[in-house]
């Protein structure tokens, strides 16, 4: 009986605190450990460190060196939005897969960028959208396969949360500073911040999911103006498919967020198909289906988690140690028609007026 694989995974850079959300799940896994945390600043890493029990050997501030030493069989990496792309060339030139957290990248060029270093490295590329492990929206996914709903055809996405610095790692909640959100780069227009490039990759890639890989012909994009702002905190999105219109919008300042209490309008997908709907909301126990045979729907409970699918770490090992091939929005496939919209979008807010889906 063949022993399994030990799995070793490093982490780099923690602009994104959900550095350590991913982390607690390599710690989770029975057949992984964290060999290594990297990041230029020692203090961001000193609550990982501490909490799973990293020696000093563990810890680096040099990404070569971490990478030289550790020798990883998998990188985790967080870095700023618009830092993906840098930060791929440097861990390819090591010939080792990476999961990368959303999102994909702050622009087409980038992801692109992205895609032909790890090709060039012959190595597995991942990126990780989190609502894609919410219980309700798998549970979408698998009733629009199984063709409860009929062909989808408009998917309607509200994303957000009070603020990107009101909660850390496991979503602890807190109250950041002035001088907190001034340093931040999530307030930085050239690091890839504002709610735009937060939230409507979630939107955009879960939604091409939803769609089968269906892009939209035109895209039409508004954000709000917050004076002492460079960023925007909410944004409205418009996307003109044949077979109809689908609507994103992200918001940063919702009333509460939606893992504690579900703020209106409530943030998760409705979709509508030829014969029927479905309403799935973050976090829900269940979901609400209507069909032609009863339009008065129904509640549908979410399907449990098991395994490989229910976490990112968990499911990229699989791949690795399968050799299956990344689906579904980690896919860099997927990612990048929800990147295509997400530029349109983009230029489209810059420039006032609908555009056709860049690419």
């Amino acid at each position: 009986m063949s022993v399994p694989k030990r799995w070793r995974v490093a982490g780099i850079n923690f602009d994104h605190f959900h550095m350590g959300d991913l982390l607690r799940m390599v710690a989770g896994h029975p057949h992984a450990e964290i060999v290594a945390i990297c990041d230029q600043d020692p203090a961001r890493m000193r609550p990982a460190a501490e909490q799973f029990g990293l020696a000093p050997g563990r810890l680096f501030t040099d990404h070569r060196a971490c990478l030289d030493t550790a020798k990883p069989d998998l990188v985790i990496l967080c870095p700023a939005a618009a830092e993906h792309g840098e930060w791929i060339v440097k861990v390819a030139e090591y010939r080792v897969p990476v999961l990368i957290e959303k999102p994909f990248a702050a622009s087409l060029a980038e992801a692109d960028r992205m895609i032909a270093a790890m090709q060039r490295a012959g190595q597995l590329l991942a990126i990780n959208w989190p609502l894609r492990w919410v219980a309700s929206h798998a549970t979408t996914r698998r009733v629009i396969e199984e063709g409860l709903i009929g062909e989808v055809r408009e998917v309607h996405y509200h994303g957000g949360n009070r603020g990107p610095l009101y909660h850390g790692a496991d979503k602890i909640e807190r109250e950041p500073t002035v001088a907190e959100k001034a340093a931040s780069w999530f307030y930085r227009q050239a690091r890839g911040g504002g709610s735009l490039l937060d939230y409507l990759g979630y939107g955009t890639t879960l939604g091409t999911w939803f769609l089968d890989g269906t892009r939209p012909v035109e895209v039409m994009c508004l954000t709000d103006e917050t004076p002492g702002l460079e960023v925007d905190q909410h944004s409205v999105t418009v996307a003109r498919y044949a077979r109809g219109l689908s609507t994103f919008q992200t918001r940063w300042g919702t009333f509460t967020d939606p893992w504690t209490h579900q703020p209106r309008p409530r943030c998760g997908f409705v979709i509508v198909g030829s014969d029927g709907t479905i309403a799935s909301w973050d976090y829900a126990e269940s979901i609400h289906v209507q069909t032609r045979r009863n339009p008065g729907g129904f509640h549908l409970p979410v399907d449990a988690p098991v395994a490989p699918l229910r976490n990112p770490v968990e499911y990229v090992l699989h791949c690795l140690a399968t050799g299956a091939a990344v689906e579904g929005p980690l896919s860099p496939a997927i990612s990048r028609i929800g990147q295509r919209i997400v530029d349109t979008a983009r230029r489209s807010a810059q420039e006032k007026r609908a555009l056709p889906l860049l690419d």
